[in-house]
């Protein structure tokens, strides 16, 4: 089984988000189970020196884009058994950033059309294309519309994963002939058209043969008009062929026994050590150091999305109490200002650090008793699957992946693995942070809900399984 993966970004080379994480991480556990999975993304000029140093260059061709013809060369890198491709073309990727350009419909056209061709070119030719994203919408389209007619290319099968559906590269109508030399009865029959323009995520959707996303209840709410943003008419109609399959992470990577960037490593039967790396973080951060203050952790994008919005009415009623907040991450100038504020009339119980870092985000999650995502939509999250490998009990609302992943602690049962809230508001937020403070004064109690959510396995395996049965149930038809 010869898949390939298409994607706009992978970790480690080059990430914004959790794509970037799926796509390094699903290929490492496909190849452990028989499935051999390469990847593709674009050689942006800022992936890491140290890893284009090691890239081989195999070959180069011309690209057709209408009346024009582009440079494309193809480069590899090997790395823990997995083959990385990349597409180069300066004109198009030797630029500061990846996305947010003028002519990103342009860019990623080229990439896709760029794709197709390499497949030929390089003589590799997977059983399944698996795409991903709206940077890769149009693989599908190509290859149903054009591509298939090539022997090659015959009984090559498609699968389009939405990451998030609010993303949906909407361009002019004119991207299908000028770009991508199709016609415009892709237009016209509403297959790509979208309120006037095209959609590479609708043509990724109508023209694949299945379509995941990564969680089951986000497969679910992607299907109604409240989360289906404008696509929830066609998901419905799709919906056979339309299956969540909720992230993992990677394990290897996030492992507090083994985590070289945390201060004192531990496991379920060492969570002495936990509360080592909170008071030296307290310490890093010029927080107020005691170990039975608890520290509310964020590592997120600051943004609407997020539940910032929720959020940050109820911040001065929760720092009456003895907790301490402690905020990673960018996003819209408000938010920004709003804990910036925060940490300067609070300086012994707030640090919000505007930034993003790797190492600081590990040792945030080791040292957190709570991981807040109160999102007002989440396809998958990995922050919460992160904060229940680390015991940093989450608290999140019940939408997408979270809902999956997370279940709320039940006094009676002594069930679940964090605490969770339905409805978008501040006041439900507010209550279910104090219930879970209510939970946190008894150390027995708040010690076996961590070794729960420790235990729970959120791994790649159970998911990479799912989709080989997938990968296998396409090509066998």
């Amino acid at each position: 089984m010869k898949v390939l993966f298409v994607a706009s970004e992978c970790d480690p080379f080059i990430k914004t988000g959790g794509l970037g994480d799926v796509v390094y991480s699903l290929p490492k556990y496909l190849n452990k189970i028989g499935v051999e999975a390469r990847v593709v993304i674009p050689n942006y000029s800022d992936i890491k020196v140290n890893f284009k140093s090691k890239m081989k260059f195999i070959k180069s061709f011309k690209v057709p884009m209408s009346w024009r013809s582009q440079y494309c060369g193809v480069l590899q890198y090997e790395e823990g058994g997995v083959t990385y491709y990349f597409i180069d073309n300066e004109y198009y990727f030797k630029r500061q950033g990846i996305y947010g350009f003028y002519d990103d419909g342009e860019r990623f056209s080229f990439f896709d059309r760029a794709v197709m061709t390499m497949i030929k070119e390089i003589d590799f030719k997977p059983d399944v294309i698996h795409c991903h994203d709206w940077h890769t919408g149009m693989i599908p389209v190509l290859y149903k519309n054009e591509f298939i007619s090539d022997p090659f290319y015959r009984h090559i099968k498609t699968i389009y994963t939405i990451h998030n559906l609010l993303f949906q590269g909407v361009f002019p109508p004119e991207v299908l002939g000028d770009l991508l030399n199709l016609t415009d009865h892709l237009y016209y029959n509403g297959s790509v058209e979208f309120y006037g323009c095209s959609s590479f995520m609708k043509g990724g959707i109508n023209y694949s043969d299945k379509i995941t996303t990564v969680s089951d209840t986000y497969a679910k709410e992607i299907q109604t008009p409240l989360y289906g943003e404008r696509l929830d008419g066609l998901l419905r109609y799709k919906s056979e062929e339309l299956i969540g399959i909720v992230n993992g992470i990677d394990y290897s990577t996030y492992n507090p026994e083994t985590d070289g960037y945390i201060y004192k490593k531990y496991n379920t039967t060492t969570l002495n050590n936990k509360v080592v790396n909170k008071l030296r973080l307290q310490e890093e951060l010029g927080l107020g150091v005691s170990k039975d203050t608890p520290m509310v952790a964020i590592v997120s994008r600051l943004v609407k999305q997020k539940g910032i919005n929720i959020l940050i009415p109820i911040l001065d009623i929760l720092l009456e109490k003895d907790i301490q907040l402690v905020i990673l991450g960018t996003g819209d100038r408000e938010y920004e200002e709003h804990f910036s504020n925060l940490q300067s009339r609070y300086p012994k119980k707030v640090s919000a650090k505007l930034t993003f870092n790797n190492g600081l985000a590990h040792k945030i999650y080791a040292a957190s008793d709570m991981f807040l995502m109160p999102s007002l939509f989440e396809p998958c999250g990995l922050g919460q699957l992160i904060a229940l490998r680390y015991g940093s009990l989450p608290i999140v609302r019940e939408t997408g992946g979270l809902k999956d992943t997370v279940t709320s602690y039940n006094e009676e049962s002594h069930e679940g693995n964090g605490f969770t809230f339905g409805p978008y508001n501040s006041q439900d937020l507010l209550y279910t942070i104090e219930r879970a403070l209510s939970f946190y004064g008894n150390k027995e109690i708040w010690s076996s809900i961590v070794r729960k959510a420790m235990e729970q396995d959120n791994s790649w395996e159970t998911s990479a399984y799912k989709y080989r049965e997938l990968y296998e149930e396409l090509t066998e038809k």
